[in-house]
């Protein structure tokens, strides 16, 4: 399969109209949106969205997101909307949220990984939005990466993980949170994130109250347990070399991290290291690169995927990463580092 790359302009409707009649016949588009990019299907046919595990070699037991770009869409994939989920959309939508609902009959099983809840997300990209317009229909769409590597925040980078498995990719530029959406849980008395991003839990709690966090984005996954949400399971945005996150006083993690360094490069390893730009001059790896400033936590979430990628692209084999108090966006930037480590967190206080 030849895999077509199309830079989507603002008033060209030609890609576009090439993208939604793919969906409409049941293939493959990847697509930005404000987050990353997603690999999207038509999400009321399970043979379609089946595709998209598929092309990933993602687990069928990992749910997906359908994304709509009208709230009048709602009615046909979700049967209730709690008072908790209107004031979240009134809120957060169009924008990096995804509200796990009821779902409708025809909500296929293949999206919700046989749950009886659906992911919904309205998202702000203007790509995003007028392709699910051209569609006429609510697009399924995990990221647009081969399932556990970095989630692609570049057209670039779909068409590194996925050439030759999708027919068109949807060019929009870089996406500018960098981050997947926040998913959170209102089903039932209290908001449940299930997933941190950019909204974050003290902005949910500005506006609700209270919101609690799901055990499993601490790492705390018990064996078994069916994931409620897209990332809850299993290892994700990981590159090829060995993640650590050193986390702790800014001089134990530079000591710990260089005294590691020079460990690794003496049994012949290559170092990369992911650091704030305040701290990046005092590391000695083979390559250091600046996620952002650290009281900038939205460039250093912006950053994150595509310099994890910038590590297998430098050919590292192991990748020490500063680790961030979770707090704020923090909470999500953590969550990514802890599945990229495989919950590997180093504290030296």
């Amino acid at each position: 399969m030849k895999t077509d790359v199309c830079r989507v302009l603002p008033g060209q409707a030609e890609a576009l109209e090439k993208a939604a009649k793919i969906l409409q016949e049941g293939g493959l588009v990847a697509f930005p949106t404000e987050t990353v990019y997603g690999l999207g299907a038509n999400g009321l046919s399970g043979d379609a969205c089946k595709k998209i595990y598929e092309a990933k070699g993602r687990p069928s037991d990992n749910p997906l997101i359908l994304h709509i770009a009208d709230l009048a869409q709602l009615p046909q994939i979700v049967c209730q909307v709690p008072p908790k989920a209107k004031q979240l959309m009134e809120a957060f939508w169009p924008g990096p949220m995804t509200l796990i609902l009821p779902k409708t009959a025809l909500v296929p099983d293949t999206v919700t990984g046989g749950l009886t809840t659906v992911g919904v997300r309205f998202p702000s990209h203007p790509v995003a939005q007028a392709l699910i317009r051209a569609a006429n229909l609510p697009i399924a769409a995990p990221s647009a990466n081969l399932s556990g590597r970095p989630s692609p925040t570049e057209a670039a980078h779909v068409l590194h993980d996925l050439n030759g498995k999708i027919p068109l990719i949807l060019d929009g530029g870089p996406c500018e949170v960098g981050l997947e959406s926040t998913i959170i849980d209102a089903t039932g008395p209290e908001a449940v994130i299930l997933r941190p991003g950019a909204i974050t839990k003290e902005m949910i709690e500005a506006l609700l109250g209270r919101a609690e966090v799901d055990p499993a984005v601490m790492g705390q996954m018990a064996p078994g347990m069916t994931p409620r949400a897209p990332g809850m399971k299993y290892t994700h945005y990981a590159p090829k070399a060995n993640v650590t996150v050193v986390r702790g006083s800014r001089e134990k993690v530079i000591d710990t991290i260089n005294a590691r360094t020079a460990c690794d490069r003496a049994c012949g390893k290559k170092v990369a290291v992911l650091a704030t730009e305040e701290n990046r001059q005092n590391y000695q790896a083979d390559n250091v690169f600046s996620l952002g400033r650290q009281e900038d936590l939205c460039q250093v979430g912006a950053s994150l995927f595509l310099l994890l990628r910038r590590c297998d692209e430098v050919g590292a084999d192991q990748v020490y990463a500063e680790g961030f108090l979770e707090q704020g966006e923090g909470l999500a930037i953590m969550n990514r580092l802890r599945k990229a480590a495989g919950g590997e967190i180093l504290e030296v206080d």
